[in-house]
């Protein structure tokens, strides 16, 4: 089976790696998966042997068949179901994936990393955890710490505590990428962020905070905040001239509080 570069199929090969990524996703007996991308099934197989029962989503039809014959057994008796769609169409709460009954276990294609992290770290139906192989670049990015935070570490760390794994070479593919991976784990997901400020508004903040990087903090939230910026900033105890990548995720939290 030929991979689709249009769809950024890069299909992992390596048992040990497989093994490091169910592992990362702390999967125990009996529990519900839902495997995005699951491209030849080897994650799958890894899953399903740890005990787990499966929802894998692949949106590239040519696999549908080749996964019902690989795992006609299992299908059969419930442990795994396959369903033909495109991961940033699909609805958790229409196959009845509830708020913190599930994990998502993914090998993702690159170039929907952003959009896959907004869709379910946001959604109402949202994972208890995430185990996700990602590029290495845009794992070290969500991990960020020392005043090196960026609008994409906020945004995840605003839902779950991110944790960088280990760094998988890219000779663990086929093909193989032009760059290394990650395995990345994303737990403890929530709202609980959100009990005392609107999940609208603090990314409407942290967006205009990180609009231009190199401005200070004072001058990128003034559209936002207008003539209490200043107010804002000191009750949040921030120094104005600090940038966005220097403000941690509670000064953010604290400046949406009203």
């Amino acid at each position: 089976m030929f991979a689709k570069k249009s769809l950024g199929q890069n299909f992992l090969h390596s048992k040990k790696i497989l093994r490091e990524i169910v592992r990362a996703g702390n999967v125990v007996p009996g529990e519900t998966v839902l495997e995005a991308g699951p491209g030849t099934g080897n994650l799958t197989e890894a899953l399903l042997t740890a005990g787990a029962r499966v929802m894998a989503v692949e949106k590239d039809h040519r696999l549908i068949p080749v996964f019902q014959k690989k795992f006609s057994s299992e299908i059969a008796s419930g442990k795994l179901q396959i369903v033909h769609a495109d991961i940033l169409d699909f609805s958790p709460s229409l196959y009845k994936l509830q708020t913190n009954r599930y994990k998502l276990i993914a090998n993702i294609p690159y170039y929907i990393t952003g959009g896959f992290l907004r869709k379910f770290l946001s959604s109402e139906n949202q994972p208890s955890m995430m185990a996700l192989m990602l590029q290495k670049e845009v794992a070290e990015r969500i991990v960020a710490k020392n005043g090196k935070e960026s609008l994409l570490s906020i945004s995840v760390k605003a839902f779950g505590s991110p944790r960088y794994i280990k760094t998988v070479k890219a000779g663990n593919f086929f093909p193989a990428p032009a760059v290394d991976s990650a395995i990345l784990a994303v737990e403890n997901i929530s709202k609980k962020h959100f009990a005392h400020c609107s999940e609208e508004n603090f990314f409407e903040i942290v967006k205009a905070g990180f609009a231009h990087k190199r401005k200070i903090i004072s001058n990128n939230l003034k559209p936002v905040f207008g003539n209490k910026t200043e107010e804002k900033i000191i009750k949040c105890k921030i120094i104005p001239t600090s940038r966005a990548e220097g403000l941690t995720l509670e000064k953010w939290l604290c400046l949406a509080t009203d």
